[in-house]
């Protein structure tokens, strides 16, 4: 019978090989950054994003006030949901949410002839639960999430601006930038829920004690 790797050896030898290909570069992972930055490398295979990762001043610190408060996670897909370690995040009193199967946020959506993300965002208006934000593939989720912040009508503990795409992504995501609500941003195209499911990741084990 062949002999298994268990998956927390693949992952120790994968970042392994990640820290020694990026020394290779005469580069190396930035001490407070470090551990976002390899985790999404290893998630893409693409070490561009060493470079493409943007962190608000603070972001970290913000990341980690949030998750400590117990807040919950609102993505803008169910794969992104789905890359959440839900259990983890529930050690610290937080829940993964996504409104975008929502029956009512289909109807609305239809009627006033916006996306379901739009409306999955002014939905999270309605609770006073403290919220991270995960978006990885809407650019009008990550667009009307500054809006309602703007408004006054949601405050966002922290913000993962990872849409992935061609239109309108960069814009939203220098729009987040703008705004100077914490956030962390592959900027220019690059992203993609699993994106932001890893970044996410990284500050919840960076929280809760691991990595």
């Amino acid at each position: 019978m062949a002999e298994y790797i268990r998956p927390e050896e693949i992952e120790a030898e994968s970042f392994r090989i990640i820290a020694e290909e990026i020394r290779q570069m005469g580069r190396a992972l930035p001490d407070r950054y470090g551990a976002v930055i390899q985790r999404v490398i290893h998630t893409t295979a693409d070490f561009s994003y060493l470079d493409s990762l943007y962190f608000s001043d603070g972001s970290m610190e913000a990341a980690d006030r949030a998750l400590r408060l117990g807040s919950s996670a609102v993505t803008d897909t169910n794969m992104a949901r789905a890359g959440i370690n839900e259990r983890a995040l529930g050690r610290l009193g937080g829940r993964v949410l996504c409104y975008m199967a929502d029956e009512e946020v289909a109807r609305l959506a239809r009627q006033r002839q916006v996306t379901r993300a739009v409306v999955s965002m002014e939905k999270t208006a309605q609770t006073e639960e403290s919220l991270i934000y995960v978006i990885g593939n809407a650019p009008t989720a990550l667009l009307r999430l500054v809006e309602l912040a703007e408004e006054g009508k949601i405050h966002p503990g922290f913000v993962i601006g990872a849409p992935v795409g061609f239109v309108n992504v960069t814009e939203a995501k220098e729009r987040l930038i703008a705004s100077g609500i914490p956030c962390i941003v592959p900027r220019g195209r690059k992203g993609g829920s699993n994106v932001a499911a890893a970044i996410f990741n990284a500050l919840l084990y960076e929280a809760a004690g691991r990595g």
